[in-house]
């Protein structure tokens, strides 16, 4: 039986696509890359794969938003992508193209959400004098960075970081957070339900934690 496809969203430089690419490969995430996907032609992330998987457009070459969109749905459907996966993808998805892939459209977003929602994260989480930060992979619904939450990983924000320091730090925790998630996608576990994430067959009240020892678990407590 074949793996399950994952198309990649990036815009970048593709370092959390790299991650998926290296657990792929080391058959700690038994999963297919469909493709990556692209708004921009010239992102580093597009030579991270084979020319034969990779798709790009500059959303100003078409006539509107929708028919970019169109046009994006229609490669990633064509790719067999049974998860679609945002990496730094730097453009908010419309309406009809979150719901073309509804409950099989995750994003990796570098904070501990509900908080710090958008750009900006880390210098926001030092403003507001947070004293925990991290990254959270969710489902992507229209309303922006306010899917439901699976999976989080977390750190302590020490004296004297910088935005540029802590943004390090965070990345590094996505490069384990994603993968991690995606096993459970690519296994069957998961699964989004009326708003609510499903693990094997069970709703999640709270999302789970990355443990550096045990991999994915319950998060002990809410994120205040």
């Amino acid at each position: 039986m074949s793996h399950p496809r994952i198309a990649v969203l990036a815009s970048g430089r593709g370092s959390n696509l790299q991650a998926i690419l290296d657990a792929i490969a080391s058959g700690a995430l038994r999963a297919r890359l469909a493709g990556v996907f692209s708004d921009r032609p010239q992102a580093a992330a597009l030579h991270r794969v084979p020319a034969a998987l990779r798709w790009s457009a500059k959303p100003a070459s078409f006539e509107s938003r929708d028919a970019y969109e169109q046009a994006l749905g229609d490669a990633i459907a064509a790719s067999g992508a049974d998860w679609i996966v945002c990496a730094g993808y730097m453009r908010i998805l419309g309406d009809a193209l979150i719901q073309r892939f509804a409950g099989r459209m995750l994003n990796i977003h570098p904070s501990l959400l509900p908080r710090h929602r958008g750009l900006g994260t880390h210098a926001a989480a030092l403003a507001a004098g947070d004293a925990e930060h991290g990254c959270s992979v969710h489902f992507v619904i229209p309303e922006l960075d306010a899917g439901t939450v699976i999976a989080q990983a977390r750190l302590a924000i020490a004296p004297g970081e910088t935005p540029e320091r802590l943004a390090q730090r965070v990345l590094a925790l996505e490069h384990l957070l994603l993968p991690a998630t995606l096993k459970l996608a690519v296994s069957g576990r998961l699964a989004e339900r009326g708003g609510t994430a499903l693990v094997d067959g069970q709703p999640m009240f709270t999302p789970l934690t990355l443990d550096s020892t045990n991999g994915l678990a319950p998060l002990p407590r809410p994120i205040p």
